[in-house]
């Protein structure tokens, strides 16, 4: 794919939204492709399993096309290779969007996982916050580090420049909860930025995004 040409205007119609980055650091090594009008398929080798897994729960119930490759100094610890991910999807997915004409911008999505209940809230917007309400029982799943759910959402967000909240009303099992965030975050992006074939050019007033 040429990356100088993955912004897509989306008067063109039958336009694939989806774009690549590559990201190496002197701490990770990443090739990551994202598609936003995809079947659910994902593709994903890290040294981190837990966001492997949840990686694919988001390409899943986001019916996006996801395929990450990485590699990162996971003998230090986690970090660094979640918080690059998180920073690559932003990427890809600010420039799948190119303009965001006809996008349906806004979404809120709850998704349970048996006793635990999330909310995920989003504005395409061009303006990049991050609210995250969530208190869970344990600070580990397995060797990966709870506090790591916050770094790669708000990079995510941070890069793809758009608002996003994400709440756990309630939960008792650490993993159900981030399992159900980001099931909710497939789901709220996957709306957010459907074409309704109802909005004429942008969606602000400002007749910009």
């Amino acid at each position: 794919m040429d990356k100088q040409n993955n912004g897509l205007d989306l008067q063109n119609k039958g336009a694939v939204r989806q774009a690549e980055v590559d990201r190496k650091t002197n701490e990770t090594d990443i090739q990551l492709t994202f598609a936003v009008d995809g079947t659910g398929q994902s593709e994903i080798e890290t040294d981190v399993p837990f966001l492997n897994h949840m990686l694919d729960l988001f390409t899943k119930h986001g019916q996006f096309d996801l395929n990450v490759q990485a590699r990162g100094d996971v003998d230090i610890d986690d970090h660094h290779t979640v918080e690059d991910i998180g920073i690559c999807l932003g990427q890809t997915l600010r420039e799948a969007l190119g303009d965001k004409r006809g996008i349906k911008r806004y979404a809120s999505v709850f998704v349970p996982m048996d006793e635990a209940l999330a909310q995920v809230v989003i504005d395409v917007s061009n303006r990049p916050h991050f609210e995250y309400r969530a208190q869970y029982p344990s600070q580990q799943v397995g060797s990966f580090s709870t506090e790591l759910v916050h770094e790669f959402l708000w990079k995510l967000a941070l890069e793809a420049r758009i608002t996003l909240h994400v709440i756990v009303h309630y939960g008792q099992n650490t993993h159900h909860m981030i399992e159900a965030i980001f099931k909710a975050l497939g789901r709220a992006l996957d709306e957010a930025t459907t074409i309704d074939p109802r909005v004429t050019g942008v969606p602000s007033t400002k007749g910009v995004l």
